[in-house]
Parts: structure tokens; C-alpha cells; sequence
């Protein structure tokens, strides 16, 4: 019998859980927020850990899974919630939770296999020997070395941009971070933030490119009753709720010449005027600004203001494309398969030999982004315990280009071809429909029993009696 802590605000759901776990052989502790499940903790040991992600006032779900990490460390968390974002799932993942669970009428009956999983894992850690926890204290000392926030980079390039990030953090001076797209700009400004003296304050995040032109004034500054047609009420500017924190502007180049004087003006005095105001207000919020564009040829194009770069640019910390940096594709490649994995309950994928291969020569223009949305369509798409290379996507199999007129290449199949083709299809429909196989079909025009009849086929695997038989108006597994 294993002793569970069920831990969220709602009374409804810790019972309805209890009553299932108990029914299978477990004892059920209840806590109904942060202090309690503390108090529980305190109480003594548990094998498994289930908690809501948001619940009342006094600390959420990932506040209760770092503290029984510090408590008890062998105690696998399960964490749950009806609202959830990918941000959100990979920072419980990268703090030890075993899975990430969205709460459905069938909760606790999913609930039941997944404590199961989580106490088998537990066992097995339980039982190992000295030489296998000595290799585990060993990976997770080397693999500390490569990692900052929730990046990773071995590259020396990387561990330039880590060590920039630690002396900066400290520091109130302002932090321009450059580099192209994807390559994790916003991950550098949260590591800037969370290791600075404001860490425990708010980090706002603004895309200064997503705002229209004639709203981003009121959305930075804020702005009073009146002030404009709409404007019902005094609203808070970003300013103000980044205040005691860090203020992220990314894609800052972006930002109308008009407001850049204005910007120049909040960092140099600290104090901003709401839309309508007629008096300053003071603010105390850290700017850290971002950009994939060239900023001095910007300023000499004069799309962007000389004295606002000299201003933003104290401090630069330029992320370096993931082609610059080779030594960090196949570290992160595993991190995502991790990651991944665990939120489709597959924790034992592993790269295949040919797969890491093409990974390692492949330039991803994309950058980071493109390789992690590669894993996920990758993992989505894989059966078995492996990732093979007829998981990813055709540039990188080294499929044969077809020019329409030009001559057949050399050894041309036309059954190969045709399946790469439709290959892609289903990439691009599963990477659109977020993994879902379901979505993935509509979008293809399919059944859903058609969509996993191609899937299968293309991956090997054969259809069995109870699968060929079904109507596919059930939702993808």
C-alpha cells in the first residue's frame, strides 16, 4: 500500500480522488493549498505527490512540487489542471514532476495508471545500487555544467552567453539581447531576470511587433478614464505591472519611432506619463530589450533612435545561431525527447544512431525553435521506443528533390516518393494540429481511422483487428 498526498482547492476533487486511489489499495492524505500540503509533508513520507497547478491564494502547484523535491526527492509529483500552457508543462517537467495531467471527466480513472507508473519508477530508483547512483550523481553534475535556467549549451559559445548572464544579473543596467529567431532570446532574459536581485518580482513579457500601433502607448504606460473613446476606466500600464520586476521587450525594433523618445525617457528618469495623465507617475521596473534585427544599420536607416540603442545597448548578449554552436544540437535534442516524452507518458524514447546522425549535420535555420518543434512532431509521429529517422522530417532523411522538369534521378521510386510526400502532409498536420492525431485528420480531409491506417502504414506497423474495425469517431490516442 502506498501513501498518496492529493493536494488542490476544491473539495469535490480531492475527494473524488481519494475515494479512487483508496479503492485501489493506496492511502490518501488530503491538502487543500501550499501550508497544508506543507504541514502533510511535514508529517511524514509519501510515495506519490498529486497536485492542482492553480489553486487560491498562498502558492500554486509548482510551489508545492519544489517543496517536496527539497523534502523528500525520491517522492514522484503528479501535476494537474484545467488551464495549463507549454511554458507552464515544461517548467513542472524541468523541476522533476514525473508528468504533466489536464484535468478531464476521466481524471481519476487516468489518475490510477499514472500513480502506478510514478510508484514503479520510485521502486526501481529505490533499488538502485551504489555504482548506478553514482553515475546518476555524475550525469547530473555534468549535465548541471550545460545548463542555466532551462537552457542548454555545452558549445563554448553557450557557456560564454551563461557566464555574461551571471555577471549581469546582478546588476540594475539595462540588457540588450540580439540574435535571429528562435534561438532563445526570451530564455536569456528570464535567466537575466530570475538570477537578479528581482527575481521574486514579476517578469512581463511584451512583443512590441503583436501591438497595434495606435494601442501600444496605453498598453506600455497606461492610461486614465477619458483619456480616449473606450477608455472607461484608468488602466495599468506594463510599467507599472513589471514594477519591482523586469520589463522584456522583444523585437524592440518594432517599436514606433514615436514612442521611442518616450521609452528614452521612462529608462533615463524612471517615470512615465499614462495616455491623458497630466502628471508623471515613478516606476522602478528593469528594462531588458530584444531584437533580431541589425540596430545600427537601423539607426543609419533612421528607423530607430541613436540615443535609445546607446541607451538599451549597456549591456549586449548576442545568442548565437544554432549552426555556430554544433556541439549543442544533439544535448538539446535529448532535452526536448525528455521533455516530451514524459507528457505523452513515453520517459524511455531514445534517439536512433542515424537519427542523432542527421540531426548533428542538419544547419536549422530555424534554430532552437525549429528543433524543438522537430521533436515534438517527431514524438508524436514514433512508435516504439525509439526515434527513428522515418520520424523526421524529409530535408533531413535527405530525400531526392523532383523538379517538375526536370529528369528522374537515378534510382527513383516512385512508391518512396509518393510516401515522402505524404509524409510531410502528415508532418505539417499533426505540427499545426499540436500532436493531436484527430485534428491532424480534419485538416487533411480524413477519417480518422484513414489518418491511422496511413500512419501505421508509413511507419511499418500493422493494423490490429480492433483498430481496423473502428468508425474513427474516437479521439486520437
Amino acid at each position: 500500500m502506498a501513501r498518496l498526498l492529493v493536494v488542490d482547492d476544491k473539495d469535490s476533487i480531492r475527494t473524488m480522488l481519494e475515494m479512487r486511489l483508496t479503492a485501489d489499495g493506496h492511502a490518501v492524505v488530503q491538502a487543500e493549498n501550499l501550508a497544508s500540503a506543507e504541514h502533510a509533508l511535514g508529517d511524514g513520507e509519501f510515495d506519490v505527490v498529486i497536485t492542482d497547478l492553480r489553486m487560491g491564494r498562498g502558492g500554486d502547484g509548482l510551489d508545492v512540487l519544489r517543496k517536496v523535491k527539497e523534502r523528500q526527492p525520491q517522492t514522484e509529483v503528479i501535476v494537474m489542471t484545467a488551464f495549463g500552457s507549454d511554458e507552464v508543462r515544461a517548467r513542472a517537467l524541468e523541476l522533476g514532476a514525473l508528468c504533466y495531467l489536464e484535468k478531464s471527466p476521466r481524471l481519476a480513472a487516468e489518475v490510477v495508471p499514472l500513480v502506478r507508473r510514478a510508484l514503479e519508477k520510485r521502486e526501481l530508483a529505490m533499488r538502485g545500487n551504489s555504482l548506478a547512483e553514482a553515475n546518476q550523481l555524475l550525469r547530473e553534475q555534468l549535465e548541471a555544467r550545460t545548463r542555466l535556467g532551462e537552457m542548454v549549451g555545452r558549445s563554448t559559445a553557450m557557456q560564454g552567453v551563461f557566464q555574461l548572464i551571471e555577471k549581469v544579473a546582478a546588476a540594475r543596467t539595462t540588457v540588450l539581447i540580439t540574435g535571429e529567431s528562435g534561438v532563445g532570446k526570451e530564455l536569456v532574459a528570464r535567466a537575466v531576470h530570475a538570477r537578479s536581485p528581482r527575481g521574486q518580482g514579476p517578469f512581463v513579457p511584451v512583443n512590441c511587433g503583436a501591438i497595434p500601433e495606435g494601442l501600444i502607448e496605453s498598453e506600455l504606460f497606461g492610461h486614465v478614464k477619458g483619456a480616449f473613446t473606450g477608455a472607461a476606466s484608468d488602466k495599468r500600464g506594463l510599467f507599472q505591472t513589471a514594477e519591482g520586476g523586469t520589463l522584456f521587450l522583444d523585437e524592440i525594433a518594432e517599436l514606433p519611432t514615436s514612442l521611442q523618445v518616450k521609452l528614452l525617457r521612462a529608462i533615463q528618469d524612471r517615470r512615465i506619463r499614462p495616455v491623458g495623465a497630466t502628471e508623471d507617475l515613478e516606476v522602478d521596473a528593469r528594462i531588458v530589450a530584444a531584437t533580431n534585427r541589425d540596430l545600427p544599420a537601423e539607426v543609419r536607416a533612421g528607423r530607430f533612435r541613436e540615443d535609445l540603442y546607446y541607451r538599451l545597448n549597456v549591456v549586449q548578449i548576442r545568442v548565437p545561431p544554432l549552426r555556430e554552436r554544433r556541439a549543442d544540437i544533439l544535448p538539446l535534442a535529448d532535452h526536448f525527447l525528455r521533455r516530451f516524452g514524459a507528457e505523452h507518458q513515453r520517459p524511455s524514447l531514445r534517439l536512433s544512431r542515424e537519427a542523432r546522425r542527421r540531426l548533428d549535420e542538419y544547419d536549422f535555420p530555424g534554430n532552437v525553435r525549429e528543433l524543438e518543434n522537430l521533436i515534438e512532431r517527431a514524438v508524436a509521429l514514433s512508435s516504439g521506443d525509439e526515434v527513428t529517422l522515418d520520424a523526421l522530417p524529409a530535408p533531413l532523411r535527405g530525400a531526392p528533390a523532383l523538379t517538375p522538369d526536370g529528369p528522374l534521378p537515378p534510382g527513383f521510386s516512385m512508391e518512396a516518393h509518393l510516401a515522402a510526400i505524404e509524409r510531410q502532409l502528415i508532418d505539417r498536420a499533426l505540427s499545426e494540429a499540436r500532436g493531436v492525431k484527430k485534428d491532424a485528420a480534419a485538416k487533411l480531409g480524413l477519417t480518422f481511422r484513414q489518418f491511422r491506417h496511413r500512419l501505421k502504414k508509413l511507419s511499418g506497423e500493422a493494423e490490429t483487428a480492433d483498430e481496423a474495425g473502428d468508425d474513427g469517431d474516437e479521439s486520437a490516442p
